[in-house]
């Protein structure tokens, strides 16, 4: 979402990033959720990274309320909508994590159940505790919960066996599946690694960074040319174990769409 709207040329400036949007270009976080939609995806993410009380005040239940709307109204009939919870500071500078963070969760995790979304996904986490306290907090509301960490745009924040280990703990807590995101899709595969052997009888997925790590994300790439590139390495983590795959910043329509072509059930004969 966030990379997508840079693309469009719509700010995503902090502190409210992706969430600025909410306010200024709704119809176009409408229309990227259905363009996914339309491209296969399972899972449409709310564009709630950003819509705390800490970082967008007294407005973000109504940014929260207008995110999920927005999701749910795009989502075709199989699609899920997913509650995203995000480092309450930034996610690629986990020392800034505070030391209490699990209240802020969980009042978003609670507003986001109450609007109906399906499960939460506690996303680009480098901070293993901080990680530990929105699942917990995510849990509690009842809805499935997803949880995934990052190693950053680097792949240095996080070790694969320090991922893991903090996935296990989040498994522990009663996280239902368990990813990294936020990292070039490169450098990816032995995070699934770690995760399918840390975690066994969870789902295990990745959703990573179209380009390489010296073009920090990658976006100015070709999208289906990307596209291609990136399905060559989703298949190597379905090798390795991962059952739920997706795309963070620089991934797009087409990369769904080739995963889902690829990777997806087949198509029904019709009657």
């Amino acid at each position: 979402m966030g990379t997508g709207l840079e693309l469009l040329g719509i700010p995503t400036n902090g502190p409210l990033w992706s969430a600025s949007a909410l306010r200024t270009h709704p119809q176009e976080v409408s229309a990227l959720h259905a363009r996914y939609a339309a491209a296969g995806a399972r899972v449409l993410t709310t564009c709630t990274f950003r819509t705390t009380e800490r970082a967008a005040g007294p407005s973000w239940r109504a940014l929260c309320e207008t995110a999920v709307a927005l999701a749910r109204g795009a989502a075709a009939p199989r699609a899920r909508v997913a509650g995203s919870i995000a480092p309450l500071e930034d996610c690629w500078h986990p020392e800034r994590s505070p030391d209490n963070p699990r209240p802020d969760h969980a009042q978003l995790a609670q507003e986001l159940a109450r609007l109906g979304c399906d499960l939460l996904l506690c996303e680009t986490f480098a901070h293993p505790g901080e990680a530990l306290a929105a699942a917990k907090a995510a849990v509690a509301t009842g809805l499935p919960t997803w949880v995934s960490l990052t190693p950053g745009y680097t792949a240095r924040l996080l070790t694969p066996n320090a991922l893991a280990e903090a996935a296990a703990r989040a498994v522990d807590a009663g996280a239902q599946a368990v990813l990294v995101n936020c990292c070039p899709a490169v450098h990816t595969l032995p995070y699934v690694e770690a995760l399918a052997r840390a975690c066994p009888g969870v789902a295990v997925g990745a959703y990573a960074n179209a380009g390489a790590a010296e073009d920090r994300c990658g976006w100015s790439t070709d999208e289906n040319t990307a596209a291609a590139r990136y399905l060559e390495h989703a298949r190597r983590w379905v090798d390795a174990g991962a059952t739920l795959i997706g795309g963070c910043c620089g991934t797009t329509p087409a990369t769904i769409a080739a995963l889902a072509a690829a990777l997806g059930d087949p198509p029904k004969p019709t009657q």
